[in-house]
């Protein structure tokens, strides 16, 4: 008998690599092991968000920040702002956080045999392979979010947002860079909150330049062989989503942070970066990551299919869209989002800069 998964080519049947072991709860594994945005607690799974009984969104009541009316207590029959001698109970508001669900899903075929895999672990090799894809399709469909909340001018988070770009196609420098300082402006923002901020979110032009002025530093397990850091998209950091430091903060690094700020034609390239509070993002799953195969004996092809049913949330935001299961264009859209609080009581900044590494001009 042959041995499990291999055939004559040297090959493995992609059918065999998917029924005889359980390669979604596998990959779904897989996900959370190499997902930078989680490792380094930017993005936190919650069961609050498991809207597992149905449905297009997910529903969560919150109760409003107090803000309450001090009253004057005294020996008088008259004190209080009732007048007669008592404290009159002030209201606390509440309103409902949205989140909405989005329903995604890939499909590949294989002529024969699957050429995904070959040597002695195809299942490993498959399980990253599978793994790497939706973590950088997930964190595509996180930052079209990002960006919808904090607009294309002045979004519902727009008051968190600091724009240190030169807003020229030339000329930019330090101020315009991200550094230590350009960061405490940023926590600024939040008033005495600031020092909650404690994971950034760059793009590599940013993170290369910070590493080359020695402010990004990485422990000894983050660096490769002979000492090269390793770069990666789709929220895959250093060495396999190893995290790095800077600034008292957790470092992410990924590609597809949106590096065209809007309405900017020929300025020097501009980079979103995201300070965010652990915690502050929240992803939750309708269902189970699902997996399947089958042979199409006409065509010989061995044909998997991908899909997975989540929501990301930022807390104190709600989706106000009529729409369901958006596309990342109408994630990005402000108009489809709303705050539920005060914008200085959710703790994530935006900056746009520049990077000395990267002075091309926004198209």
């Amino acid at each position: 008998m042959a041995a499990p998964f291999q055939n004559y080519s040297g090959g493995v049947l992609l059918a065999d690599i998917v029924k005889r072991n359980n390669l979604s709860t596998y990959v779904s594994e897989a996900i959370k092991e190499r997902s930078a945005f989680l490792k380094s607690g930017a993005v936190v799974r919650n069961s609050l968000l498991d809207a597992t009984e149905g449905g297009t969104r997910i529903q969560v009541p919150e109760f409003n920040p107090i803000t309450p009316t001090e009253e004057i207590l005294d020996g008088t029959a008259t004190w209080g702002t009732s007048n007669n001698g008592y404290l009159t109970p002030q209201k606390i508001g509440t309103d409902t956080q949205i989140a909405t669900i989005c329903h995604r899903g890939f499909a590949y075929a294989v002529d024969d045999v699957a050429v995904l895999a070959a040597g002695e672990d195809p299942m490993g090799h498959i399980r990253n392979q599978i793994a790497d894809a939706i973590n950088k399709l997930n964190s595509a469909r996180l930052f079209s979010l990002l960006d919808g909340l904090f607009g294309s001018t002045f979004g519902p988070l727009g008051a968190n947002c600091l724009d240190l770009s030169k807003g020229a196609a030339s000329g930019a420098d330090t101020d315009n860079f991200l550094t230590a300082s350009t960061v405490a402006r940023g926590r600024s923002l939040l008033g005495t909150r600031g020092d909650e901020l404690d994971t950034l979110v760059v793009h590599p032009s940013v993170a290369y330049y910070l590493y080359q002025v020695g402010m990004l530093t990485f422990s000894t397990s983050a660096l490769t062989t002979g000492g090269a850091v390793t770069w990666g998209g789709g929220g895959v950091g250093v060495n396999e989503t190893s995290i790095g430091q800077f600034a008292g903060m957790n470092v992410v690094i990924d590609s597809q942070v949106n590096t065209v700020h809007p309405g900017t034609t020929g300025h020097q390239k501009e980079f979103r970066c995201y300070l965010i509070k652990s915690g502050t993002i929240l992803e939750g799953e309708q269902s189970p990551l699902s997996i399947e195969s089958d042979r199409n004996i006409l065509s010989k092809q061995d044909v998997m299919s991908v899909d997975y049913h989540s929501a990301y949330h930022v807390m104190g935001t709600k989706w106000t869209s009529a729409t369901d299961n958006p596309t990342n264009a109408q994630l990005a859209n402000d108009n489809n989002w709303a705050i539920t609080y005060d914008a200085d009581l959710i703790p994530i900044v935006e900056l746009i800069v520049n990077s000395p590494l990267d002075t091309g001009t926004n198209p």
